[in-house]
């Protein structure tokens, strides 16, 4: 199994910076790309940003695009996810998680994900974003 531990959750002001991070350990050859969702109260969960593994093809959310960025360090299997200009829409439970192959293919042409391909995540971190 893999295991994805995420750090950085917590409060933000509006305006502000938060850096999410996320490691992976496990048996972790069979995923192909890292990410980030969240979950409103009440909402879906949605993609916030992925990266492949090799650094070749991230995507990112529209409602995120130019205040996200997304960053692998490789050596330690360790995807953070750096949010500027926070705003209180950024409200949510944020978990990691990892896909396989067509998971991820699926995830940056199209924008979409499954729990069949998606299956290994974190437990999840809060990040509240004070209006």
């Amino acid at each position: 199994q893999v295991l994805l531990v995420e750090s950085g959750g917590g409060s933000g002001q509006v305006g502000g910076t938060l850096r999410l991070s996320c490691t992976a350990s496990g048996d972790i050859a069979g995923t192909v790309c890292m990410g980030w969702f969240r979950q409103a109260p009440g909402g879906p969960r949605q993609v916030v940003a992925a990266i492949y593994n090799d650094g070749t093809r991230t995507v990112y959310d529209r409602d995120v695009r130019g205040r996200v960025t997304l960053s692998r360090d490789k050596a330690t299997n360790t995807v953070s996810l750096q949010m500027n200009s926070l705003k209180p829409e950024d409200t949510a439970m944020y978990y990691c998680a990892a896909g396989d192959a067509a998971g991820c293919l699926s995830l940056v042409t199209i924008g979409s994900w499954t729990s069949v391909d998606f299956r290994n995540w974190g437990q999840g971190t809060q990040v509240t974003i004070s209006s």
